[in-house]
């Protein structure tokens, strides 16, 4: 359980919080979302239910924590007078995060519970697929939608399907730059050819 030594310092609150989620995770992908309570979330991760009511409000409020915590690659973007990374690198990112186990599994999670808990499924996009498009749409404006949906692409369904396996960092950049090009070449139309 929590010490009650003091104040925890910001990197203990960072593990605590980590803890928590990550426990979070073990029991919706074991359990469901209906089979995870926050007594189980609490005693796995060693703190007090108090603490997780405190810092997330309800259960809904830890999955959408744990979908926000998958999306890290919107941190640094999301900072003030943070310099702007290049699209290719921020793609890259993106895959890899999306493409990742614990992502596929809450991304299977929602699927499976959404029809029992709608409002779920709605903070699961809003902290989830909406941010990324927002984030996405700095860079390439109205086709944000579209390349959003090209960076998971059928290699995220077979992920979902448990057909593939996460993809290195290699292959998400490769991943990314064909999709950024297939973007590119949209938005740059041949000329036609002059008879």
């Amino acid at each position: 359980m929590e010490s009650r030594r003091g104040r925890p310092t910001a990197a203990e609150r960072d593990r605590r919080r980590d803890a928590i989620l990550d426990a979070a995770i073990r029991r919706f992908t074991e359990y469901g979302y209906g089979g995870t309570t926050i007594e189980g979330i609490a005693a796995d991760a060693g703190v007090t239910k108090r603490t997780i009511y405190t810092w997330f409000g309800d259960l809904a409020g830890v999955l959408t924590a744990a979908v926000e915590r998958q999306h890290g690659y919107l941190l640094a973007a999301d900072r003030p007078g943070s310099e702007a990374e290049p699209l290719e690198d921020a793609a890259t990112r993106l895959v890899l995060a999306l493409h990742s186990d614990v992502s596929v599994a809450l991304h299977r999670l929602v699927i499976a519970e959404s029809p029992r808990f709608p409002e779920v499924a709605a903070g699961f996009y809003a902290a989830g697929p909406a941010r990324s498009i927002a984030f996405l749409s700095g860079h390439v404006g109205e086709r944000a939608e579209q390349l959003y949906t090209l960076l998971l692409g059928e290699p995220h369904r077979r992920r979902l399907l448990g057909l593939a396996a996460a993809p290195t960092p290699d292959a998400a950049r490769a991943h990314a730059r064909a999709c950024l090009a297939l973007v590119s070449s949209r938005s740059h139309p041949p000329r036609a050819q002059r008879s």
